[in-house]
């Protein structure tokens, strides 16, 4: 499935932030135009390649732990380029009954749909091709695999800080996502923060816009405005490496800090 027939084309004149995020991540999927501002914004802040990957093993954390509580379905917007185990492969390891829906405005992520299709044999995994600001066309499009009737984990990990409050309507906009989720659901982010690092989050904040990328670092308290009216998981809001750690994520913690905040809360 995906949100337009038309096959979208590649800009290869501007970053992207999921491809500036892959690069982060040591991948392949990324131009030169991205891999000059990932390499500018790790100069200006050396937290960037730990955030990225921190990013990406709570997301790991996050997904096994609601599939544990015994979460079925599963929404990821903002995807990015996949990197392994991705959302479906730890949402299917716990259960492998799952129904999984990514997605992203990203052509070469949608390049790779293919091979995010390659789900378990008992459970489902589907992409929409759609930007987070359309919320009619993703809820469609993702109903088709998903039950909105029943609970779903909605993440959006490392997704909001390039979302504007007045620009984008951000509180709004994850309310109508969340609004629509059954009680019982769960609802994952992680968001960039000023709050431990910040002359050189400002820093990277400027070379981000500069490149056409709209970025907005969150405080401790805009960030738990997402979770309003919802039950935060412990240990609550905390940041990125100290969310249920595991041993891997003890060792980046004595690297040094790593300027982003996460949280897990429930629907009831």
């Amino acid at each position: 499935m995906t949100g337009s027939d038309a096959a979208p084309q590649i800009d290869t004149s501007r970053p992207h932030p999921a491809r500036v995020y892959d690069w982060w991540l040591g991948g392949k999927d990324n131009y030169p135009v991205d891999e000059e501002l990932a390499r500018k914004i790790l100069s200006l802040d050396d937290t960037a390649v730990r955030g990225a990957r921190g990013n990406r093993r709570f997301m790991q954390r996050a997904v096994r732990t609601v599939a544990e509580a015994g979460i079925r379905q599963f929404l990821d917007i903002g995807t990015g380029i996949p990197t392994e185990p991705n959302l479906h492969q730890v949402a299917q390891g716990v259960a492998p009954e799952a129904r999984v829906v990514y997605a992203d405005n990203d052509p070469i992520v949608l390049r790779h749909a293919q091979a995010l299709l390659r789900g378990s044999a008992d459970g489902s995994t589907d992409y929409v091709h759609a930007d987070v600001r359309d919320v009619d066309t993703i809820l469609r499009l993702a109903g088709e695999s998903l039950d909105f009737e029943q609970p779903v984990s909605l993440s959006l990990v490392a997704l909001t800080h390039y979302l504007g409050d007045v620009e984008d309507d951000v509180y709004g906009l994850v309310r109508r996502y969340v609004d629509v989720l059954a009680p019982g659901s769960y609802l994952i982010l992680s968001q960039v923060t000023p709050d431990l690092n910040p002359e050189a989050i400002a820093k990277a904040a400027g070379a981000f816009r500069a490149g056409g990328t709209p970025f907005f670092p969150r405080t401790i308290a805009e960030f738990q405005r997402f979770f309003t009216g919802l039950e935060l998981l412990g240990p609550g809001v905390i940041p990125v490496t100290g969310w249920r750690p595991e041993p891997e994520d003890v060792a980046v913690q004595a690297e040094g800090v790593v300027p982003v905040y996460a949280g897990v809360a429930r629907k009831a």
